[in-house]
């Protein structure tokens, strides 16, 4: 996840110099010849050319800053269990007892790839690239190193089950409770989040890891006796393919990087990059490690600072792969899309926004069911560029909320800090626009004092379209939302907008501290009765879910079930899958599903909980072959949806 871009002193920087860089032209691995997921745990001469087609796939050791050249047998003595200690050579490929180890490469995985001649190779290690990294290593160990900050310290953040996990080919997990639901038959649960690449060298934030898929195929038919195949691969973004060349980070952690004079010192070495063609922005410099979405026949990895990355989840074989940046829009989308867009249940359509450090501040704008993207739509009505992570839609509107977490570049220059920030004298408000505006003349904005969301649940339409109702997790302590996660408390509320007299009145649901909220799809922008939550413990890892009543609204209370995973039990954002085979068409019959890690045993679960019982039950459970680190959002793709997916 990352705010706009990677930072606003970056985007800016790196765009007045793109135009002078070389350009290098991106070529995923779907489009080449050569197979998608070679073997990895090879060490690469250290290059930081960006990549190509013929490059070779996965390297995960990080370096030191300086490479030296080294046989295969040397490399394989140097693997290592990760440890998070700055210039730490590791390997992090985990185990069945999530302990760190090599894992056997698939037969997709061990064809050769052709390498870069000897000539490029000994241009990319060239003057420039040493200057850079060495420029880097200064940086990190005299003026911002992260001992001095604690909460962006690696050592710190990449603990426990927050450390990275190396790829897993598609492995088969036995079934260990119950037995899978006929819904989930043949589908696959896939759960993005951060996974560094290379052990960060400097600052690190949760939020700057690259994204990693983690996806269970189910078997097709549960008396075929086959077994549930979990596979776990980088989306292979633009910066991953360059920093996976390299041998080493290249570009510098959008949140953690850019902090007052290392920052811009940071920001001249990302130009120096740029104007020795050792990298080039115009391709991307986005992480895909938020969530994903399945639209027109297409899966895609998301990450608000960058284009949607298309992935493929093979269905038959369960293998994860990455097809290229920017989907089939036709060039219409340009620069970054939300991780959170909306597709309406009803009509097919997709809609979504894009935010930025420049204006337009955001741009609103739609698909079609076929995938056709319509005219931006700019928002000139927000003056001041702010996180905006989410937003609604209803049958009719879209609502934008505008909060207190915004961008300050100016703080890192003049104040030494960080550019991104809370800002208390700010009045959070609502931004509300007909769903199928062609400009923002009809945009009307309601002041919500103390109201800032990072998630919205739903929201809907009633009294004949005359109020809108948005039901969000209210962020009480917003100035921690970025570096103390674990202060932050969220309270679920209901928001009442009268179009009519302006009048904005709000109820809490529940008092615990719930975030990750989700419903049943098919009622997206309809009013809904139920959602779900994960219950901070503290955030971000969720030690259960609780489901809520939103009829129940003002009578106190609203949560109706619970379920607590247990004693250092802890997993992320569940998601709801309808069940369609043996439901009645009650809006909760349905399944909750997510992953669960055993922080005292290492144990690791895909965990299935009846929607309808007033405890969430657990139907079925899937005995996991290694760890599946905390991360962010998740998605359930149906049989027919991998079956449909485009090649």
């Amino acid at each position: 996840m990352q705010i706009g871009g990677i930072c606003p002193a970056h985007c800016s920087l790196t765009h007045s110099l793109t135009m002078r860089s070389m350009r290098f032209s991106y070529i995923s691995p779907a489009a080449s010849a050569a197979p998608q997921n070679p073997s990895y745990g090879r060490k690469k001469n250290s290059s930081a050319a960006p990549p190509s087609a013929a490059a070779s796939t996965t390297v995960l050791t990080s370096p030191p800053a300086t490479t030296t050249t080294r046989n295969p047998e040397q490399i394989a003595q140097e693997e290592e269990q990760f440890v998070a200690k700055p210039k730490t050579t590791r390997t992090v490929t985990a185990t069945t007892d999530g302990r760190a180890g090599r894992t056997a490469p698939s037969q997709a995985q061990s064809r050769p790839r052709r390498r870069p001649s000897a000539p490029a190779a000994a241009a990319a290690a060239s003057l420039p690239v040493t200057f850079c990294n060495a420029l880097d290593e200064v940086i990190n160990t005299f003026i911002d190193p992260p001992a001095l900050r604690p909460t962006v310290d690696p050592r710190n953040v990449l603990t426990s089950n927050f450390a990275p996990v190396d790829e897993l080919p598609p492995t088969p997990c036995p079934v260990v409770r119950g037995a899978i639901p006929r819904c989930l038959a043949g589908g696959a649960y896939i759960r993005n989040g951060p996974n560094p690449q290379h052990l960060p060298r400097g600052p690190h934030h949760l939020f700057d890891g690259d994204g990693m898929l983690h996806s269970l195929l189910l078997p097709a038919s549960p008396s075929s006796g086959a077994d549930p195949v979990l596979c776990s691969r980088y989306v292979q973004t633009y910066k991953y393919l360059v920093e996976r060349d390299a041998g080493a980070p290249v570009l510098p952690n959008a949140f953690s990087g850019f902090h007052g004079v290392a920052g811009m010192a940071r920001g001249a070495v990302v130009a120096a990059r740029v104007l020795t063609g050792q990298m080039n922005p115009l391709e991307g410099v986005g992480l895909a490690n938020t969530s994903l979405a399945y639209f027109a026949g297409r899966l895609y990895a998301l990450g608000e600072s960058d284009l949607p990355y298309a992935v493929r989840v093979d269905p038959d074989t369960g293998e994860v792969t990455t097809h290229g940046r920017g989907g089939d829009f036709g060039g219409r989308l340009v620069m970054g899309m939300t991780a959170h867009p909306k597709k309406d249940p009803v009509t097919g359509e997709l809609f979504a926004f894009r935010y930025g450090p420049v204006p337009p501040f955001v741009t609103y704008f739609r698909f079609d069911q076929a995938g056709n993207k319509g005219a931006d739509v700019p928002i000139f009505s927000v003056q001041q560029p702010s996180f905006q992570h989410d937003f609604a839609i209803t049958e009719r509107y879209a609502i934008f909320p505008e909060i207190q977490i915004v961008m300050k570049p100016m703080d890192m220059v003049v104040g030494g800090g960080s550019p991104v920030g809370s800002d208390p004298g700010k009045v959070p408000r609502l931004g509300v626009i007909p769903r199928y505006a062609t400009d923002e003349s009809e945009m009307r904005w309601f002041e919500v004092p103390g109201f800032n969301i990072m998630h919205s649940v739903n929201a809907w339409e009633e009294a004949g379209g005359e109020e809108l109702v948005l039901v969000a997790p209210n962020i009480l302590s917003i100035e921690h939302a970025l570096e103390r996660m674990e202060l932050v408390h969220a309270c679920v509320e209901k928001v009442r907008i009268n179009l009519t007299t302006g009048a904005v009145t709000r109820t809490p649901l529940a008092a615990g501290n719930f975030d990750f909220g989700v419903i049943n799809p098919s009622c997206l922008g309809r009013r809904n009765r139920y959602g779900y939550f994960g219950i901070g413990d503290p955030m971000p890892k969720i030690g259960g879910v609780a489901k809520l009543d939103f009829d129940r609204a003002g009578a106190g209370d609203c949560t109706v079930a619970r379920r607590d995973f247990g004693p250092g039990c802890f997993a992320g954002e569940p998601f709801f899958v309808p069940d369609d085979v043996e439901g009645n068409g009650n809006e909760d019959d349905g399944y909750l599903v997510c992953y669960v890690h055993d922080e005292g045993t290492g144990e690791n679960r895909f965990v299935v909980m009846d929607a309808r019982s007033p405890d969430l039950e657990i139907v079925a459970e899937v005995r996991l072959p290694r760890r599946v680190p905390y991360g962010f959002h998740g998605l359930f793709v149906t049989q027919a949806e991998l079956r449909s997916q485009h090649q």
